[in-house]
């Protein structure tokens, strides 16, 4: 039987239609991991015909080699003055994590965007956010380069020190997942702040959906190590 998260609810409604999100316990994944294999093992004896099944795009990094340890991250000037500049609320009670507020993280995305993608976004944020507009920032760089996390886990001790790079072709390895198990799937980033695809096998699954589905993050944001899970019609 798959329990939810501490704190969280196997059930939440979109659109009127009640759904399960079923949470797949793992060991911990390590780096060089096989993806397939992974899900072999813990995900497919729980899948049902209609499931949609949802990968942590973690788990994808880690499984490709995409983390490498912070202080192997060269910054530059750029990183350093744009992450001096982001909004994590550190040392209030209002803080939740770091996001790309530190240089590496900052630089990693600048090296995922392009630097001129990351200068016109920088320069339309910096007009737009006194106007009350925010997020022109993310937008403009794209979502693989918003997934990029430093650290990775501030909670599993393997991973404290780490960064995660975005994952390569999500949407290749959405359509994978898909014809070996047999389940629409999606790659999906998800924290506290809200959850978004990285990759899917259809376009019929909408980001809207995705959203609403996983307000709560029903995965976790600490050590749960739950990154598979099974959304089901209850």
């Amino acid at each position: 039987m798959l329990a939810p998260n501490e704190g969280k609810k196997l059930e939440a409604v979109v659109d009127g239609v009640t759904y399960l999100r079923l949470p797949i316990k793992t060991r911990l994944i390590k780096a060089g991991d096989n993806l397939i294999e992974l899900l072999e093992e813990y995900a497919a004896p729980h899948i049902q015909a209609g499931d949609l099944l949802f990968v942590s795009e973690k788990i994808v990094c880690i499984c490709q080699n995409r983390i490498i340890r912070s202080d192997a991250v060269k910054t530059s000037l750029l990183a350093r003055f744009l992450a001096s500049k982001v909004r994590n609320y550190a040392g209030t009670p209002q803080f939740r994590g770091l996001g790309h507020g530190t240089a590496p993280a900052m630089q990693l995305l600048i090296e995922e965007a392009g630097y001129p993608r990351v200068l016109l976004a920088a320069f339309i944020s910096a007009i737009t956010r006194p106007l009350g507009v925010g997020g022109a920032f993310y937008y403009i760089v794209g979502k693989l380069a918003k997934s990029i996390d430093c650290p990775m886990s501030w909670t599993i001790e393997e991973f404290k020190e780490y960064a995660k790079r975005a994952p390569l072709r999500p949407n290749e390895v959405a359509r994978e997942i898909k014809n070996k198990f047999g389940a629409e799937t999606v790659i999906v980033d998800a924290n506290y702040r809200g959850a978004f695809s990285l990759g899917k096998s259809t376009r019929a699954i909408s980001e809207k959906f995705i959203r609403e589905l996983l307000a709560d993050n029903p995965a976790g944001q600490d050590s749960e190590m739950t990154p598979f899970f099974l959304v089901r019609k209850a």
